[in-house]
């Protein structure tokens, strides 16, 4: 076993973090008209480099900006795409967690025009994380080019524009390829993609929500995978690109269920990316046995740690989950992580800043002790 020196590395993590009070606090001001765009970029930049300070703390070899300039995930990323509009319309977002439904409303979206890339998105984002990280490598997480689609599916691409979708998934992925082209400039090195479409596909309920709208729930993985390689063949060779693959996130509630044995063979054996977060923190999330078909010279990053609740793991048990998941993929090729960020939305998941540290750091201690 080896210290790995590039992204993935060994104790890694997803990508957002909880908002602190301050922060909150000024975009509730900002929201409300009592505190101008100056005043709340200068308290996110204050927030992010604080937050940049902690991860640095608890020994991560990458650091994120937490996430914290944007309300969601992935809307904040795909309304900036040319092409994409936002619309008055309502989109219900169904989640549960252990108490039931959790569900919320999210605005809509329409594809109007030809998709293309106005502008790098994140980019002055971006540049400040770099400017401020000290001993980690700057990441950058953007939702996959599934999540365009999946959002809405056909029903939402104009077709006067595509009368064909196939002209819209090859604009689709050539403005991804534009901004990861445009993010190497600014030196970003690792690079990960956020996607809940895939993972969904695994959930008997969602394939048939699928099927109902015209899609093939047999096939779409398929579509896919080739389209986020379309996205990423370019890249250069020193650019690492990760997918994370997460069943839904949004204040400690899920969306889908089941393992990843519907997706797995083609997922770990087409799709061209440097590693795989998997979420692997419960009995939803199903067993290891997909990772058989992970090939050679890509790593898996384990989700073992959650993010859904405060309570902090044992590591032994983590260790037996690591040496469990071993049986399917060499042990080399494995990495830890939490399952998913802390805070996919503004509001975040039920558990403390310091819940979160604790987390962390066990992420970091756990690694150096698998890994060496």
């Amino acid at each position: 076993m080896s210290v790995r020196t590039e992204p993935p590395f060994r104790a890694d993590h997803v990508g957002s973090l909880l908002r602190p009070p301050e922060l909150l606090d000024a975009r509730a001001k900002h929201a409300a008209g009592t505190l101008d765009d100056d005043g709340l970029r200068a308290a996110e930049d204050a927030a992010i480099a604080a937050v940049v300070a902690l991860q640095e703390s608890t020994g991560l070899r990458s650091a994120t900006d937490g996430e914290f300039r944007r309300t969601s995930w992935h809307m904040d990323f795909i309304y900036q795409l040319g092409g994409v509009t936002k619309t008055s319309g309502k989109v219900e977002v169904k989640m549960r967690n252990a108490q039931g439904q959790n569900n919320f409303a999210s605005a809509g979206m329409a594809v109007d025009g030809r998709v293309h890339l106005r502008e790098p998105v994140f980019a002055e984002a971006f540049d400040y994380l770099k400017a401020t990280t000290t001993t980690a490598i700057p990441k950058l997480t953007i939702p996959s080019p599934s999540m365009v689609y999946a959002r809405g599916g056909r029903a939402v691409i104009d077709e006067t524009v595509y009368p064909d979708v196939e002209g819209f998934w090859a604009d689709l992925s050539a403005a991804y390829a534009d901004q990861l082209s445009a993010m190497y400039e600014r030196g970003c090195r690792y690079l990960q993609l956020d996607d809940t479409a895939l993972a969904y596909l695994n959930d008997p309920a969602h394939r048939e929500e699928l099927r109902a709208k015209g899609d093939d729930p047999e096939t779409q993985h398929l579509r896919y995978i080739r389209q986020i390689n379309a996205a990423i063949a370019d890249r250069p060779s020193d650019m690492a690109v990760t997918t994370h693959m997460c069943r839904g996130n949004y204040r400690s509630s899920w969306a889908a269920e089941g393992g990843y044995d519907h997706i797995a063979e083609a997922l770990f054996g087409e799709l061209d990316v440097d590693g795989f977060f998997c979420e692997f923190d419960d009995e939803r999330s199903g067993g290891f046995e997909p990772l058989r078909f992970v090939p050679p010279g890509r790593q898996v990053v384990l989700g073992l740690v959650t993010t859904k609740s405060g309570e902090l793991e044992d590591p032994d048990v983590i260790k037996r989950r690591i040496d469990e998941a071993s049986k399917y993929v060499p042990i080399d090729q494995l990495c830890l992580s939490p399952q998913c960020g802390f805070s996919s939305t503004v509001e975040g998941n039920a558990l403390s800043i310091d819940q979160e540290k604790a987390k962390l750091e066990l992420i970091v201690r756990v690694a150096d002790e698998v890994w060496g």
